[in-house]
């Protein structure tokens, strides 16, 4: 029998046959209070905040990949001639995970505020914390599809540049990163503390 973690694919079922075995051994009852399983709008709640957790630990995660591991070893790879494989191979890919799943979690963040977009984006009372929050993640989205990625396409040779237009590239890609990483850092405590979901579930 071929094991399933041989694959991604069957890496991926595996976890969501463990979603499935969890919710059959929690308590029925305990699911319906908590928004996975109650009604439509509860379970609705439920999915796209599962959606966005799962999408944002993916363009976060990439983020810090190509700040604390990506960017670094290009340096030292430059010294001895060995960089070509991750910007041939690695960088492209990581790069279409990486923008692609910015934009899916702004729009499953987008989906949770549901009829409170407005006031969110407003800092209206009650929702100053998400608001910042959601303003930091839109600027981030901006960078990502404005910034980073149109200079990387310029870098990586998916684009014709210059070379003096490749230096300008890196550095403009190199501060959106940057400044990428400096608003997560807030951004992801205005996600997750309890003042931003107080403001959401009308608490």
């Amino acid at each position: 029998m071929k094991n399933p973690l041989d694959s991604i694919k069957g890496t991926i079922i595996a976890g969501l046959v463990l979603i499935l075995i969890s919710l059959i051994y929690l308590d029925w009852g305990e699911l319906s209070t908590t928004g996975l399983l109650g009604d439509a709008s509860s379970a609705y709640y439920g999915f796209m905040r599962f959606f966005h957790v799962i999408a944002g630990v993916a363009w976060i995660g990439l983020l810090y990949y190509f700040n604390f591991v990506q960017v670094p070893a290009l340096k030292n790879a430059a010294a001895d001639g060995t960089g070509a494989g991750i910007t041939k191979h690695v960088a492209p890919l990581a790069l279409l995970w990486f923008r692609w799943a910015a934009l899916a979690t702004w729009i499953a963040g987008a989906a949770l505020l549901g009829s409170s977009f407005t006031d969110t984006f407003l800092l209206s009372d009650g929702y100053e914390a998400i608001g910042l929050g959601s303003w930091m993640g839109t600027i981030m989205l901006f960078n990502v599809w404005g910034l980073i990625w149109p200079n990387q396409q310029k870098i990586l040779g998916m684009k014709k540049a210059t070379d003096e237009e490749k230096v300008k590239a890196r550095r403009i890609a190199l501060l959106a990163s940057r400044t990428n990483t400096m608003l997560s850092i807030p951004m992801l405590l205005l996600m997750t503390n309890g003042l931003s979901h107080r403001a959401l579930l009308g608490l």
